[in-house]
């Protein structure tokens, strides 16, 4: 969490709110908790935002959206707040634990926007996090007050309607400008404006998509037409309708002038969470009656109409409202399941293929693609673990993310889905099979030996009755990870020899057998054949540059980078560690960066720099807390940062080394990566010290340091 934060850039101009706005500021200087309520589409959001634009600069760790509104399993509260935070947690922590810890010394404004159908999990949570935050201002905006104590509730009503100058009126022109150039409230059409942002009580939702209709109508057809649709809905009663009324009537109306194919797309585009792309809609929409080649010229005349948004370069999506009323509509179509197993069958796909496009150059847009259709990959995974039908379906598409859990931060809830998809009973071995060797790897990586002692060799028994070569190997493979982590170098060289014997066999290369190797590379060093783990991470280095693969080449390098440090050639030693922390931060490895930060604080102290090694040893302190057990508890991997102390420390003196740690703690990840990649000021060490000397590698008295093991990820 080192950028300023991530809210979105404004699409359109912000119309009115004035009063509005001076209101929040102030009550942000005071309160802690501020929520804003209101109807649907009367402009929570869009206030939210702009507030918190305008409040930035008072927080030192910036502005964070959470966007809720396609959260549909409270389980997930948590991650969906780390993931919009950009944090990273490997261990096996509870998520709201490791939430409150990372922002326990923070300053910074977390806007909560759309929870009121997980209103009461988000309560819970945002009480926790004020008690143990003391710098978190929270900003929620939803339909309803999270109503826990020191909230303060701002009821946000619609813009005023009542004259031409006012806020309504100037929305519905800036609105109808943009759908028609060139418009304006003219003498002509004023009172038809007037009375038109009168009738829809002044609610922007409602007002969009009034503005929309200006293509093919005048303003005063417009406020005929809706005029009529209020009577038949209200039966003239002359004090409706009620704002509830007003969006709905508003909505409903959109939908009746829609062509009927307008209307289905409508409908079936209602169970995508969050955006959606062009080809995940011609697939998941189409039918006999809507062809393929026509669902795009249909989304376009919807975007149109304002029912459907375009984010160039993102995608499509729903303001929740409008998906809301194409729901309901679905579910009068009777085809609401029809729907939901097609779009888990796309998501199935797009999983399917992103894991076998990993091991490829596109390894990163890989990662980015996931990311973004990560909300509809959690609605596909709900309704396949749902008990509804084809459980093995779920625990397929939960172990066939493997490479997103492990690989770009996401352990903890990786772990769990595949904990979920493993409680269903199936028949489908395969499927059961695959779940258990990643949840297993997922295990190892959190620092859960018994656990993933027991799934791994569970996986591995069962792989061997049913002849499952592949699991087989991946099941011994991650025991001898575990091994590695264990200290049992012996025992890890066997084990990880064994699958890549296995691997071999089947023709299996992936991202995963390059890892195997990569850890046996690890496990021979450490029994101090150096030369032969230097030739097998140069194989890994080639293979990797012939297929385009990055995530497993950075531990390749990682391990030729500390080989090139115990040979005396600091220089290679840091370019190809630097090579390595890129990749990692990259991919959001943690487990892989805070290595490549270890082991830059060594080869920094060698370089002369003992102040600039305590603060990256400092600022690797931190990640580890993301991490768990710290260099994994293993005398083996502690030993860079060992020597890399005790140099550190003589040279400095403890106080020194203290405050060098203490200022690298502050660091969030993305200023330690920076810190560590030499994006910092000249080492000046304490005067005192005098010269410290040059160190081109370790000392033959002091105990070697060691290479050190993946955690991103790996497998197929």
């Amino acid at each position: 969490m080192d950028t300023a934060g991530n809210l979105p850039a404004e699409l359109n101009s912000f119309v009115g709110r004035a009063a509005e706005l001076s209101a929040l500021d102030g009550l942000l200087e005071q309160a802690r908790l501020v929520t804003i309520t209101g109807v649907g589409g009367v402009g929570k959001s869009r206030l939210a935002a702009r507030t918190a634009r305008r409040v930035a600069g008072r927080f030192p760790d910036g502005v964070w959206l959470v966007e809720l509104s396609a959260l549909y399993n409270a389980e997930l509260l948590e991650h969906s707040l780390a993931e919009a935070l950009k944090l990273a947690d490997h261990t096996g922590r509870p998520p709201r634990t490791a939430l409150a810890e990372e922002l326990a010394e923070r300053e910074l404004l977390l806007v909560l926007d759309g929870f009121e159908h997980v209103v009461r999990e988000c309560a819970e949570l945002v009480a926790e996090l004020l008690r143990r935050a003391p710098g978190l201002r929270v900003l929620a905006a939803a339909r309803r007050p999270l109503g826990i104590t020191g909230e303060h509730t701002v009821p946000l009503a619609p813009l005023p309607a009542a004259a031409a100058d006012g806020d309504a009126v100037r929305l519905f022109a800036d609105r109808a400008a943009a759908v028609l150039p060139g418009f304006r409230v003219t003498a002509a059409n004023q009172e038809a404006a007037v009375e038109l942002c009168r009738r829809l009580d002044g609610i922007p939702l409602a007002l969009e998509l009034a503005a929309g209709r200006l293509r093919a109508l005048s303003v005063g057809q417009v406020l005929q037409r809706l005029d009529d649709r209020f009577r038949l809905l209200t039966g003239g009663d002359p004090s409706a309708p009620t704002r509830h009324h007003t969006l709905r009537t508003a909505i409903g109306w959109s939908h009746e002038l829609c062509t009927p194919a307008q209307r289905l797309l409508w409908a079936r585009l209602s169970v995508f969470a969050g955006q959606f792309d062009l080809e995940a809609a011609e697939y998941v929409c189409s039918s006999p009656d809507l062809p393929a080649e026509d669902v795009m010229e249909t989304i376009a005349q919807l975007v149109a109409q304002s029912v459907v948004t375009c984010e160039e370069g993102v995608g499509y999506r729903m303001l929740e409202t409008v998906r809301e009323y194409g729901a309901g509509w679905l579910e009068a179509l009777d085809d609401t399941a029809r729907m939901q197993r097609r779009h888990r069958d796309w998501y199935l796909g797009l999983a399917t293929w992103c894991e076998l496009d990993w091991f490829s150059p596109r390894q990163a847009e890989v990662a980015a693609r996931v990311e973004a259709d990560l909300p509809n990959l959690r609605l596909a995974l709900e309704f396949s673990l749902s008990g509804a039908e084809d459980p093995h379906v779920g625990q397929y598409l939960a172990a066939t993310l493997w490479f997103y859990w492990v690989g770009c931060g996401r352990l903890s809830e990786g772990r769990l889905w595949l904990a979920r998809a493993l409680e269903l009973e199936t028949s489908h071995a395969e499927a059961r099979a695959k779940a258990m060797w990643v949840y297993g790897y997922v295990a190892v990586l959190q620092g859960d030996p018994v656990c993933a002692l027991g799934v791994l060799q569970e996986c591995r028994d069962e792989a061997a009755l049913t002849g499952n070569a592949p699991a087989s190997a991946y099941a011994v493979h991650r025991l001898g990870c575990l091994a590695l982590l264990s200290d049992d170098m012996v025992r890890a060289e066997e084990l990880i020899g064994a699958a890549l014997d296995a691997y071999r066999e089947i023709g299996e290369l992936n991202s995963n057998v390059l890892m195997a190797q990569v850890e046996l590379a690890m496990a021979v060093a450490f029994r101090g054949d150096l030369e032969r783990a230097v030739a097998l991470s140069e194989e890994v280095r080639d293979i990797c540059r012939d297929h385009g693969e990055r995530w497993a080449l950075a531990y390749a390098l990682y391990v030729l980078g500390y080989a090139a440090w115990l040979g005396g050639d600091p220089a290679a030693a840091r370019e190809l560690v630097e090579e390595c922390l890129v990749i990692d931060h990259a991919f959001h490895d943690l487990v892989g960066a805070v290595l490549a930060i270890e082991l830059l604080a060594l080869i920094t102290e060698g370089e002369g720099a003992p102040y600039e090694a305590a603060v990256l040893q400092g600022a690797a302190g931190r990640v580890w807390r993301s991490v768990g057990l710290r260099l994994f508890g293993s005398q083996f991997f502690n030993a860079p940062h060992e020597l890399c102390e005790k140099r550190a420390r003589t040279a400095l003196g403890d106080a020194g080394y203290e405050s060098g740690l203490a200022e690298g703690a502050r660091f969030g990840l993305d200023a330690a990566v920076a810190r560590a990649l030499r994006e910092r000021p000249a080492e000046q060490p304490p005067e005192r010290l005098g010269p410290v000397p040059r160190v081109a590698g370790p000392r033959t008295h002091e105990p070697a340091a060691s290479p050190a093991v993946g955690g991103g990820e790996t497998a197929g």
